[in-house]
């Protein structure tokens, strides 16, 4: 008898080891959005505040590159601007004299005015004096409008070099490290004291509140998935049991592609699955690269068409 309840259990103990194997849907990686941050400027890198599993914020000031170098240039850049200003002219002075030589001539007319109702000059001495005067009121225009027109010409050459003090202020902004992306370090790829160079990569950083999924589905299981889809995914909690968390389909893949060959088997190498990325919270026990498996809550095809058969 006792055979017979052993032939029995051995079945049912292996149909139920089967649905636990199957019951994952889909299996991948967890991946995140890795930045790889650079200089942005050349020279010794002085402060690098920068360590692997640090988390940082957006906008924070992690290190220093050396900025002396670009100091130097723009206090060269304000000297060459005060000495323009040194080379302006004024027209006040020589404006001045003509005017002064104007008043004389102005002083003379009214006398010469005065004789002539008299009959004491000449209308030619009147129209003479008045001749200097025009003169003299040309003369003052003229030296006014070459002056200023020297003093444009210097001054042209303040625009260049402003522009020129705009740009070395740039580059020393850039030479101070800030974190773009709020995130954690993954790896660090510099230190204090090294030459760096434009475009040198520093470290790498993720955000790592939220993992993507990126896992593979069939084409059959496809028309059963949609954006914003809540999954069950699956993680290792030890050698046999799982731990289960809450995701949801983020994306999925408008294109086809060949089983990876990370998790493909040798009857799926010719296999075409479609790619999909599920967003799961991060308890900060999910790392880069850990497997996992979904439970998509789909229906087995298997069971539906073997349940058509049987109707």
């Amino acid at each position: 008898m006792r055979i017979i309840h052993l032939l029995f259990l051995v079945p049912l103990l292996l149909m139920g080891c089967q649905e636990t194997a199957e019951r994952a849907d889909a299996y991948g990686h967890f991946e995140a959005t890795e930045t790889l941050i650079s200089a942005e400027a050349s020279g010794k890198l002085l402060l690098f505040d920068i360590e692997e599993g640090k988390k940082l914020e957006l906008g924070q000031v992690v290190g220093l590159i050396d900025t002396m170098p670009l100091h130097l240039q723009l206090q060269q850049v304000k000297l060459r601007i005060t000495a323009l200003g040194w080379k302006t002219q004024s027209a006040k002075p020589q404006v001045e004299v003509l005017q002064k030589q104007k008043s004389n001539l102005l002083r003379e007319e009214k006398r010469v005015e005065a004789l002539l109702k008299d009959s004491a000059a000449t209308q030619k001495q009147l129209d003479d004096i008045q001749g200097q005067i025009e003169v003299i009121d040309r003369q003052i225009k003229a030296t006014e409008s070459q002056t200023s027109t020297l003093n444009q010409g210097i001054l042209a050459e303040v625009a260049p070099l402003q522009a020129q003090m705009d740009i070395i202020n740039d580059q020393i902004n850039r030479c101070f490290i800030k974190n773009p992306v709020e995130g954690t370090v993954l790896i660090k790829l510099a230190e204090p004291g090294e030459i760096a160079a434009m475009g040198k990569p520093l470290y790498t950083i993720a955000p790592l509140e939220e993992m993507e999924l990126r896992a593979y589905v069939s084409g059959t299981q496809l028309p059963h998935l949609s954006l914003g889809q809540e999954v069950e995914v699956l993680v290792d909690q030890d050698e046999k049991t799982n731990r289960e968390l809450k995701g949801e389909i983020s994306w999925i893949a408008s294109e086809a592609e060949f089983t990876p060959k990370t998790i493909q088997t040798k009857e799926e190498r010719v296999n075409l699955v479609y790619a999909i990325k599920v967003r799961v919270v991060n308890d900060g026990r999910l790392k880069i690269g850990m497997p996992a498996e979904v439970n998509l809550g789909i229906p087995s095809l298997e069971t539906s068409q073997k349940g058509g058969s049987d109707e």
